[in-house]
């Protein structure tokens, strides 16, 4: 085909594409434009026929007659409204093996507290009012008995996450004075963040002791001076050093605070609140150790290991928390009544630790048994290959899932996936429709199979999986 032809061709596609006008008209006798916005329709049609004639000027050959028809231009029309209606903040399907991923929204709440966030959402309540002195009271009481009672401090207060916390507490406590802290414990956790950068935000002049792998009581000691403001140390929960190591315990920290006079803050991190290797699992400090071991000041997330929504909780010694609610930075970091609905809710729960291994989901799916896990691996299989496509081939693979979330990065759970092979299409092309699916399914590819470890599959996900292949495999014709 020739240039000139090439140009005619171009132009008699160009005359024959519909007009905005003329598609907004016909979008008037279709009931499926009734409940769309103006502006979203007129958006879609715009954004249709552009792409349209930019594929007919770059002499896009799969451009023709019938694909440029009122007809066919209507239905994109139509699928591009769906995208624009659609919720940008949308419900996936966990396959992953990751229970607190932060990429799909770490911690799912308990059913308690999504139930006590809806009635904080729709309905007046005292967040801010002493019901019992009928004057204006604080927020931070619906949470901070509830804290201080699980996790034994004089006092707590909750901002909207962990770094804000320590922002806060670094602040208010050791501005403008030296922090010290063991140069292994120089922490950065996700989106870049870094303990150094926050301290300094905060006006603290960092002192950093001993070496990555080995830090020592004597470190910290002949690193006080006169402007020395604090001791701290942070939990690394989200790496490990093996091998030729030593750190100072806390409670060896503690002591040392009181010899020189010094508050001691921990950076717990994950903030977990029962011991985990009472289930099996490896060992994580808990926030009560942390306030039993006389640390004045400790911060950890909500959303972590202790499976409830993003936080930043602070508890500690009344005197420092008293001065931590005065900084004028707590309202600028103060967290809104859904999460303290959520927050108290799920704190609740732990009064009892059974109930609490059983109701809260992140603590429900560290905690699953092998054998629950199979078994549904065994259902959601059986269930694909009662499709009964023959393209479709499935395995049940033995992997490992991880705690995510920056905790626990050792921890390798043992768990059950189930491998999906499709004759004529690749596994990035699996994962693809998959995750395109309505809602998304997120997994894994490995050896060529797209991989669903079923240990963050709630119970009834397997029917959507189920419903995703049954689109998948229609679509693949």
């Amino acid at each position: 085909m020739g240039k000139m032809e090439l140009d005619k061709k171009q132009q008699a596609l160009l005359r024959r594409l519909p007009g905005i006008d003329r598609l907004m008209e016909a979008a008037k006798s279709d009931p499926y434009f009734t409940d769309i916005p103006k502006s979203v329709l007129t958006d879609s049609a715009r954004t249709v026929v552009e792409d349209v004639r930019s594929a007919i000027l770059d002499g896009n050959d799969a451009i023709s007659e019938n694909s440029i028809s009122e007809t066919v231009l209507m239905e994109k029309i139509k699928a591009r409204a769906d995208a624009a209606m659609s919720l940008n903040l949308k419900r996936v399907v966990n396959a992953t093996g990751v229970i607190v991923h932060t990429n799909l929204g770490r911690s799912l709440l308990a059913r308690e507290a999504a139930e006590n966030v809806l009635a904080a959402a729709t309905r007046y309540s005292n967040l801010e009012y002493d019901l019992a002195e009928g004057r204006r009271g604080s927020r931070y009481t619906a949470v901070e008995d509830i804290l201080c009672e699980i996790s034994g401090a004089e006092a707590a207060m909750v901002v909207n996450n962990n770094a804000g916390a320590v922002l806060l507490c670094l602040d208010t406590i050791a501005k403008g004075r030296k922090v010290i802290i063991s140069r292994g414990e120089l922490v950065e956790i996700g989106g870049s963040f870094r303990i150094p950068d926050v301290m300094a935000k905060s006006g603290c002049i960092l002192k950093e002791v001993g070496a990555t792998n080995r830090t020592h009581l004597r470190d910290y000691e002949s690193a006080i001076e006169n402007d020395t403001g604090l001791l701290l140390k942070a939990h690394t929960s989200n790496y490990s050093i093996v091998g030729f190591t030593a750190s100072v315990s806390l409670t060896e920290l503690v002591a040392l605070g009181a010899k020189y006079r010094l508050p001691v803050m921990e950076d717990l991190g994950s903030g977990a609140f029962i011991d985990f290797s009472r289930y099996g699992l490896a060992k994580e400090p808990t926030v009560k150790e942390s306030v039993d071991a006389g640390v004045d000041v400790v911060t950890f997330s909500g959303d972590k290991l202790l499976g409830g929504p993003q936080a930043g909780i602070i508890v500690g010694k009344k005197d420092i928390l008293d001065q931590i609610k005065k900084n004028p930075l707590t309202r600028a970091l103060r967290i809104d009544k859904m999460t303290l609905a959520a927050l108290e809710s799920t704190m609740r729960l732990y009064r009892d630790e059974k109930k609490a291994v059983a109701r809260i989901p992140t603590l429900r799916m560290m905690t699953r048994s092998m054998a629950d896990i199979t078994r549904q691996a065994e259902q959601l299989a059986a269930m694909l290959d009662d499709m009964g496509d023959n393209r479709m081939e499935t395995e049940i693979l033995h992997r490992s899932s991880k705690a995510g979330g920056g905790s626990l990065p050792l921890l390798d759970l043992p768990s059950a996936c189930v491998a999906v092979r499709i004759s004529g299409l690749s596994a990035n092309a699996i994962e693809k429709k998959m995750r395109e699916n309505s809602p998304p399914v997120i997994g894994r590819i490995e050896d060529d199979r797209f991989v669903m470890d079923l240990r963050c599959v709630q119970e009834d996900e397997p029917t959507l999986i189920q419903n995703a292949f049954t689109r998948l495999l229609k679509k693949a014709g």
